[in-house]
């Protein structure tokens, strides 16, 4: 079921991150790889000069104490330190630990504490808080004795920052790596094997407790290959970064497609329109992933007429639910030549499937397309979507039994999602398993009813979840955003449902929200919603 338009072939050779990051400052020794206009001054490194960096930024690690084999966390915004940082910790032989940003500091102290993390590197102050401080108090004051941490160097993002006790600097401890001998780093670098685990990323956790999915180098850089290649990224191309960098989007389709094919980083830590829309055009951007939440704010954005946006060639998005005329809005309105839909997940290095640049409209809306290269899929019995191939993941973090439950002797991982495959070989996923809710002995999907809702003119957004009803056991309740100046209320959308919906998948109360709860990667909260 791979489609043959995706590719990715000509990056086989690569297995692990260092080799990557190797092979572009050969390939594009002087191309720019980053470009971070963020903090007072414009900071960019060539692929030559990132290597450099990254080396010395491994050196520095070293010197604090981190040894192959342990892992380091980063807990920080998309930022130029970001990938230095993240590639150090690898060319160092180490396992990197993303942090989610949106974290307080007790949940970031327990993902410090379950990985047993030796290093962190941290933000000072962003956007008014001291992350450091927070999480050094939240360990009780010392945050190396109620951890295994041997150094926590801070990013000092706003040059007024001041040091916090018990942290290193970082451009401190890169200045005097930098004048360090890196062999050291270049032994462990060469070392690193491509069944070496690469990241422990944590599941979004949208229900329960988030696992630790360990993924080995030549899973992440499968997926970003498979990833780059079906969006034909190359040294000409400038990506604006929008997602994440502790998210997969943010990290292995960004700073990991972009190392192997050469194309340009563009951070950006903290988004709105103007933000986005300033840096696409000032640096005359090629690339836009996001999730279909970005695209329509872009699309309402005031001021959208005053930037110029025409140099978007490419825009990757993912839902269960993309409406048809936002895709056409984004290429008639926002002027994107190819706009594509994906579908992944943590467990899958976050690639499963991937519409083409040669799919319709329909086709790019409706369905998530094929396997991307080296992923098949197949459907269960009860219609829950399968993934097997390169990408999956080698389990779950210290939890032997939710990966025995997630990937099957076959090597088969059970995604959770319910999904069709159409004769084309398309999957379009209709819900979350646990998502479905049960209504007079009717079994009902959210996801079917939320894009019957999503096509009513002036309709942004929608969730539907199954609330508790004493005669129906559970009944629908529709969740929706609307645009400016949109004319509509319950009775207008229950209308809408009657007209298109059997009787037991209408919903019975309808709210209007300004916004909804989502996780980092965009997806909606629906436990949050009640």
């Amino acid at each position: 079921m791979t489609p043959e338009q995706s590719t990715g072939s000509e990056f086989d050779e690569v297995k692990t991150t260092p080799q990557a990051l190797i092979r572009a400052a050969r390939l594009w020794p002087d191309q720019p790889a980053i470009i971070d206009d963020q903090w007072g001054e414009t900071v960019t490194l060539t692929w030559s000069g990132l290597l450099a960096a990254v080396r010395t930024a491994a050196t520095a690690l070293i010197q604090q104490g981190v040894d192959a084999g342990d892992r380091v966390a980063i807990w920080a915004p998309n930022s130029y330190h970001w990938p230095i940082a993240a590639l150090g910790v690898h060319f160092a032989g180490a396992t990197l630990v993303p942090l989610n940003t949106r974290y307080t500091a007790a949940e970031a102290l327990e993902i410090i504490q379950r990985t047993r993390a030796t290093a962190l590197v941290i933000a000072g102050t962003f956007l008014g808080a001291d992350r450091l401080t927070e999480l050094t108090a939240q360990a009780g004051g010392d945050l190396t004795a109620d951890t295994e941490l041997c150094a926590a160097l801070r990013i000092r993002l706003d040059p007024d920052d001041t040091r916090t006790a018990g942290s290193l600097d970082w451009d401190d401890a890169l200045d005097s790596a930098g004048e360090l001998d890196h062999s050291e780093a270049d032994r462990r670098a060469a070392a690193v094997a491509p069944t070496d685990i690469s990241d422990v990323l944590f599941t979004s956790g949208t229900t329960g407790k988030s696992k630790g999915a360990l993924a080995e180098h030549q899973q992440s850089i499968a997926g970003a290959a498979a990833w780059a290649g079906n969006g034909g990224l190359g040294p000409g191309d400038t990506y604006v970064m929008v997602n994440p960098y502790f998210h997969t989007f943010g990290y292995k389709a960004g700073i990991l497609a972009c190392t192997l094919t050469g194309t340009t980083m563009l951070p950006l830590a903290v988004y709105s329109p103007d933000n986005a829309m300033r840096l696409v055009s000032q640096r005359r951007a090629t690339v836009f992933p996001g999730a279909p939440t970005i695209f329509q704010t872009l699309l309402d954005a005031p001021r959208r007429s005053e930037f110029d946006l025409s140099s978007l060639r490419l825009a990757v998005t993912g839902a269960a639910i993309v409406p048809v005329v936002l895709v056409e809005r984004m290429q008639h309105d926002l002027g994107i030549d190819t706009v594509i839909t994906a579908y992944g997940l943590t467990e899958a290095s976050g690639f499963v499937t991937t519409c083409t640049p040669d799919d319709d409209d329909t086709t790019v809306a409706n369905t998530c397309g094929r396997p991307f290269r080296g992923m098949e899929i197949r459907l269960s019995d009860d219609g829950e979507v399968l993934a097997r191939g390169k990408m999956v993941m080698s389990g779950y973090l210290d939890d032997p039994a939710a990966t025995a439950e997630a990937i099957d002797a076959d090597g088969w991982l059970h995604t959770g999602d319910i999904g069709t495959i159409d004769a084309a070989g398309n999957l379009t996923i209709t819900d979350r398993l646990k998502d479905m809710y049960i209504c007079g002995g009717f079994n009902v999907y959210p996801a079917e009813v939320e894009q019957v809702l999503s096509r009513i003119p002036g309709v942004t957004e929608v969730a539907v979840v199954g609330v508790a009803d004493e005669r129906l056991g559970e009944v629908g309740r529709a969740y929706l955003t609307i645009a400016p100046g949109a004319d509509m209320d319950e009775s207008s959308v229950l209308s809408h449902a009657r007209a298109n919906l059997a009787n037991f998948k209408i919903p019975r109360s309808v709210e209007f929200i300004k916004d909804f709860p989502r996780n980092a990667a965009g997806k909606i909260l629906k436990r949050e919603l009640d």
